[in-house]
């Protein structure tokens, strides 16, 4: 199978962005009608005012992780639990104290809609799970990874239901933050999903696949904003994480520690020190750090704190690896039985369905004709 290339910084429709630190001299417009002012004029009264705006010694609250890159661009990574009003509020007052030239999100371009979707579609959307949902999972991941890709969602929906709360409200409350910030980018930082969930599926073998499906098909746990919350604490996050990796640890592998990676390496490519605009090309150029803030849940926090000063390969986390021979054997039995299953039903549906034709007073009264018919 051929793998999965890497992509590149993935950025939704905000305005286009440099930035600067508050550090940094920038040049003043002292005079002069606003509609007369050049492009480089009118960026650094702008950038002025953002930097205005920017605290050298922010308020942040305390899911704040603060990250420093090499050539001293600084990186605010807010970890959330994706199903809380908190986080919401953590994002926005991390952007609101920061003013960033970038924010980047746990999400990819496959899930980049649920951003300009409100929350009441989004809480229908969650909780109605069709046959059209899994015919388009299958198209997108194949048949293993549409299935399991639709029982994950299957946890989301029950999630929704306990809580009455959509997910992934902290990303629309940063990407409209981002908006009002001048000169703000925002990245799609995650892995796409279609990879995550085609190297989760070859990683795991049979019988860990039906062990995982079955826990997943009859999740039925009631769950309180007080368990979501919970999880904005480290040391119950952990204990989760390793209780997930006792049972299944590839999976974790690839749907968590990968991400991490991937998540790292998006965050690193964000904080790179930015040029400001020049007046006219004799100017020299001048560079400036970057100030960037991470969206993404908590429990990627730890991983990324652990993989920001490692050097990242990240091309071997794209591919996604050859079906093994168990693999191709178990899609075969899910295959099989599927369409088993989907002929049987026809057939019984069919019989049911002559039954109830041949009971009706009509169809007797014809078959008597047509017996006496033959008779005769």
């Amino acid at each position: 199978m051929d793998g999965e290339e890497q992509q590149p910084p993935h950025e939704a429709n905000v305005e286009p962005v440099v930035s600067s630190e508050a550090s940094e001299p920038v040049p003043r417009v002292l005079s002069g009608d606003p509609q007369n002012l050049s492009d480089v004029d009118a960026f650094n009264l702008l950038l002025e005012m953002k930097l205005k705006r920017r605290r050298q010694q922010p308020n942040l609250p305390r899911t704040v992780t603060q990250l420093v890159a090499e050539d001293g661009s600084r990186v605010y990574v807010v970890g959330t639990a994706h199903f809380s009003d908190d986080s919401k509020r953590d994002v926005v007052k991390t952007i609101r104290e920061v003013q960033p030239d970038v924010v980047v999100v746990e999400l990819c371009q496959y899930r980049v809609s649920m951003l300009k979707m409100d929350e009441s579609t989004l809480l229908r959307e969650a909780q109605e799970l069709s046959l059209e949902k899994l015919q388009q999972a299958v198209r997108q991941n194949g048949l293993m990874s549409g299935l399991m890709q639709m029982l994950l969602l299957k946890v989301s929906a029950h999630i929704t239901e306990q809580l009455g709360m959509a997910p992934g409200g902290e990303f629309r409350e940063a990407f409209k933050e981002a908006s009002k910030v001048p000169f703000c980018k925002f990245h799609l930082g995650d892995r796409p999903i279609p990879v995550t969930f085609k190297r989760a599926i070859a990683a795991l073998s049979f019988w860990q696949k039906v062990r995982l499906a079955w826990g997943l098909c009859f999740l039925s746990d009631p769950i309180s904003k007080d368990d979501v919350e919970r999880c904005k604490q480290k040391d119950l996050l952990e204990q989760m994480m390793a209780e997930m990796i006792g049972e299944f640890p590839d999976l974790h592998r690839t749907i968590v520690s990968e991400r991490d990676v991937y998540l790292t390496y998006m965050l690193r490519q964000a904080a790179r020190r930015l040029e400001l605009p020049r007046a006219s090309d004799a100017e020299p150029r001048k560079c400036v750090p970057s100030v960037v803030v991470g969206v993404v849940g908590m429990g990627h926090v730890p991983g990324i704190e652990k993989n920001w000063s490692t050097d990242l390969n990240i091309q071997e986390i794209m591919t996604v690896p050859p079906p093994s021979v168990s693999g191709r054997v178990s899609r075969l039995a899910v295959k099989a039985a599927f369409f088993g299953l989907l002929g049987y039903s026809l057939y019984w549906m069919g019989r049911r369905t002559a039954s109830l034709v041949l009971s009706l007073p009509a169809a007797q009264y014809c078959l008597q004709r047509v017996t006496e018919a033959r008779h005769k």
